[in-house]
Order: structure tokens, then C-alpha cells, then sequence
């Protein structure tokens, strides 16, 4: 992928994969140019998104982006807090993540997921207006759909391996799975 296509992705969006009532809705920050550039979510080949998601279990085998349809067969879906693709996440601002957010929180109403699981805390934090979220199962609900932060799976967040970071995906698939 050349840069001039990689900018030329800037600000794109990039299709859901949603369909109603998942088990698991997995909600990114927003898409990286790769991703705009693709039109496929966690594209970026250093995001860990896709391995950890079958190291914890949610798919029987490593999907590629350019497969993310398949996730709706697992009863998982993919979409972002803020819909606008941009080269960093730092590139947003505080009441983009709050529009994002509710907007999220419209979209859950509609599509009634079992668990909202944020891949970003921050992101959540800022979107929901919750400071003091950590990683894990929220408190905070919407509407029937519970919230789970999980860590970002960008290859930048170094302090999240893949083991420790699949260790919790594991844990929201045990969630999930208790509630089927």
C-alpha cells in the first residue's frame, strides 16, 4: 500500500459488520487508513485484533480482515466509537468521542447485542464519560446490553501482550458463553 493511497483513505468510513442480537459486538476506536484504505476492520498487519480474537477462543481458526464477514457466523460483529478513519487515534477529540458514543449507544438500542466490548479504555472512558472505567466488565449498561473495555489490540500498546491481552478476550468469551 503506497502512502499517497494510505492518505487518500483519511477520513473514509468503513462498513460495519453487524447484524441484530450478537452475542459480542466488538467496537473499535476508530479506523486507520489501512482499514479505510482496505474497508476492512484491524487491517493494520501489526494489530493484534484478529490473532487474539482466535488465541481466546471466539473463532475456531485465524481470520484474515478480508474475512470479516465470517465473524457474523460466530454471532460477533465489528464497528468504532467514531467512524472517521484517521492515521492515529490522538488525531480525535474529546466531543468526536462523545458524539461517537452516543451514536454507539443508538446503534447497540437497535442492533441488541449481548456485550458492547470496547477494544480501547481510554476511548471508553471518553466516549461514555466513565473516568474511572478499567479494564473488564462495566457497570454501566445499555439497555439489556452489557459493556466489557477491553485493551486496545493496536501493535503501539505494548504494555497489553498477546497472551495477557487474549486472556481477556477469553474471559468476555466466558461471559458470553454463560449467557447463551
Amino acid at each position: 500500500m503506497t502512502p499517497q493511497k494510505l492518505e487518500a483513505a483519511r477520513d473514509r468510513l468503513v462498513p460495519d459488520v453487524v447484524a441484530g442480537g450478537l452475542r459480542v459486538l466488538f467496537c473499535g476506536i476508530n479506523p486507520g487508513l489501512m482499514s479505510a484504505a482496505t474497508g476492512h476492520h484491524f487491517a493494520r498487519p501489526g494489530n493484534r485484533f484478529w490473532p487474539v480474537l482466535h488465541a481466546s477462543g471466539f473463532t475456531p481458526r485465524l481470520l484474515l480482515p478480508a474475512e470479516q464477514e465470517e465473524l457474523l457466523e460466530y454471532g460477533l460483529g465489528i464497528t468504532n466509537v467514531v467512524a472517521r478513519a484517521t492515521a492515529r487515534a490522538d488525531e480525535l477529540g474529546p466531543a468526536e468521542f462523545r458524539e461517537g458514543g452516543r451514536l454507539l449507544a443508538t446503534k447497540v438500542e437497535l442492533l441488541r447485542p449481548k456485550w458492547l466490548a470496547v477494544a480501547g479504555v481510554t476511548a471508553y472512558r471518553t466516549a461514555f464519560g466513565d473516568k474511572r472505567a478499567g479494564i473488564g466488565p462495566q457497570e454501566r449498561t445499555l439497555g439489556d446490553t452489557r459493556i466489557w473495555a477491553l485493551p486496545n489490540p493496536s501493535g503501539l500498546n505494548a504494555q497489553w501482550t498477546l497472551p495477557r491481552m487474549a486472556e481477556e478476550f477469553a474471559r468476555l468469551r466466558a461471559a458470553a458463553d454463560a449467557d447463551d
